[in-house]
């Protein structure tokens, strides 16, 4: 069944590296809508009308590559699996937006104003202007920020655990970034009511 083709092919792709949480919902999506048809294989009809469900162009041409890479791979044993055509849904502008770079004195701004943060006496006007500020500092992906946990914190550099390519790496630290992330984490200890965990 086609279902079982899809975890195969997951499995692979999985053994290899890939992060596969988009691919794995798209790809038994449809799935269990060609067995709801009693297809056993990818037939390019069907590919593209599950495709066209998407309420957006994007979506559509991202939804119909998912299947035409997974159709080209399982094609390779079984020749009765067909490879929709790419461009079907055009090809979407995109274009990535011109990132903003903010000048040091922006920069400056940005963490006085998040130091002004509300409520009087809590912890959040320090917790973002440590944020930004480290950001600024780094150049950290906010997404690595958030995930800092305090063993990260070495005398080296910040350690950067699973990153987009599932590598860790080392960011090193100027004594400044590092004087003001220990300022803010013994803030935090001695915050009433502060979490005591390791984040």
């Amino acid at each position: 069944m086609l279902i079982n083709d899809v975890e195969s092919y997951l499995a692979i792709r999985r053994a290899a590296g890939f992060d596969l949480k988009i691919p794995e919902f798209l790809l038994r999506s449809f799935a269990r809508f060609a067995c709801r048809r009693n297809e056993k294989h990818v037939v390019t009809r069907t590919a593209i009308e599950w495709a066209s469900m998407a309420p957006s162009s994007g979506q559509r041409d991202r939804r119909l590559k998912c299947i035409i890479r997974f159709a080209r791979h399982i094609r390779v044993e079984d020749a009765r699996h067909e490879i929709p055509p790419d461009g079907v849904f055009g090809h979407p502008n995109r274009q990535r937006r011109v990132p903003f770079i903010f000048s040091p004195a922006e920069v400056s701004q940005l963490v006085a104003k998040a130091s002004g943060l509300g409520p009087a006496g809590s912890l959040r006007p320090h917790t973002y202007s440590t944020l930004f500020a480290l950001l600024a500092a780094t150049g950290l992906r906010i997404s690595e920020a958030l995930r800092l946990c305090l063993n990260d914190i070495t005398p080296d550099g910040l350690v950067i655990r699973k990153t987009k390519f599932r590598k860790s790496r080392l960011v090193p630290l100027h004594e400044t970034a590092l004087a003001g992330l220990q300022r803010y984490l013994m803030r935090r200890r001695s915050a009433p009511g502060a979490p005591r965990r390791s984040r």
